[in-house]
């Protein structure tokens, strides 16, 4: 079966090598490893370049199916010229194909051995076009999931900001429900490349809005949107103190940043924890001064706990003290 799908694929017709593509994809594990691999890549590139889109599915979920799992064939992907038409296929009027496609260029920007010469085809470029687009939910997942694969790689962080996709992902967080998926991939990446770049981190603070845009987050989120939040909102505090404290303060965080410090994950308390004495101390950033706040915090995260979902007023009147006290 694999000699005549193999056969078929380099020397026959059309709807032939459609046939054989996706007889392809409908094999199991142990059949596609004996597949001479590197034969199989070129005709279903070749595919790629077709004016049907009929064919050009059928490649592109051959290719997916081939690449699933093994490290070698997402190479040998790459090395047989796909990148550029790849690419080209973004921008074509099919929706299913550009799909396809996307969902192509997360599986291949998986490798390590891939990311850099993916990076450096443009591809950066097009994936932060799509962050932000009306295209469907899952393009804008495997996006924004590519390019969460592309920044592991330190080099590749400078040309991903200087994409646009800053601003991008924060637009796409405000106008989204917060508690969904894609926000938490959006402000997943956002977090990533903050704590990866200064000027990235530069970039996202001092764009207009951008603190409303997190601490609405840390209020309206999922547990992981929350704990991505705080994390970005402690990262800019840190970066500068005096400038974003106040900015900070004025969003009205403290309500959902105390919530956060007692029923927010392992790492978003900590990090709650840790921005809320750096909002209430503006001078002196010593061991005496967390400790007296640390104190008052756990007094006010008491009230909090014991009172459940809601706040009562003794709670209430708990915050508006620690806010009264942090504006003084």
């Amino acid at each position: 079966m694999a000699k005549e799908v193999v056969e078929s694929l380099w020397n026959g017709g059309e709807e032939s090598q459609i046939q054989a593509a996706l007889e392809l994809c409908r094999f199991s594990s142990r059949q596609r490893q004996k597949l001479e691999e590197s034969r199989v890549m070129v005709p279903l590139v070749s595919m790629l370049h077709s004016e049907n889109y009929e064919a050009i599915e059928a490649a592109l979920c051959a290719l997916l199916s081939l690449s699933f799992g093994c490290e070698r064939n997402k190479i040998r992907i790459i090395k047989s010229g796909a990148l550029p038409v790849l690419l080209s296929l973004l921008h074509g009027d099919s929706q299913r194909v550009a799909q396809l496609t996307l969902a192509a260029m997360l599986t291949l920007s998986s490798c390590k051995a891939n990311k850099v010469a993916i990076a450096s085809s443009g591809a950066v470029q097009l994936l932060a076009e799509f962050v932000n687009s009306n295209c469907s939910t899952q393009s804008q997942l495997d996006a924004i999931a590519t390019l969460h694969n592309l920044a592991t790689c330190q080099e590749i962080v400078p040309l991903i900001v200087s994409s646009g996709v800053m601003l991008s992902l924060l637009e796409l967080i405000h106008t989204s429900v917060k508690s969904t998926p894609l926000v938490e991939k959006a402000i997943g990446l956002l977090e990533n490349l903050m704590s990866s770049s200064e000027s990235a981190l530069c970039e996202a603070a001092s764009t207009m809005g951008a603190i409303r845009i997190l601490v609405e987050t840390v209020e309206d989120g999922s547990s992981l949107s929350k704990e991505h939040a705080v994390c970005i909102l402690l990262l800019v505090c840190q970066s500068c103190r005096e400038k974003y404290r106040g900015l900070i303060l004025t969003e009205g965080v403290m309500p959902g940043l105390l919530q956060l410090s007692v029923d927010g994950t392992w790492r978003a308390k900590s990090m709650a924890r840790e921005l809320l004495l750096l909002l209430r101390d503006c001078s002196n950033y010593s061991s005496r001064c967390k400790q007296i706040n640390h104190e008052q915090i756990e007094r006010i995260m008491d009230e909090i706990e014991a009172e459940g979902e809601t706040f009562a007023d003794t709670t209430l009147r708990l915050v508006e003290e620690m806010i009264a006290k942090l504006h003084a």
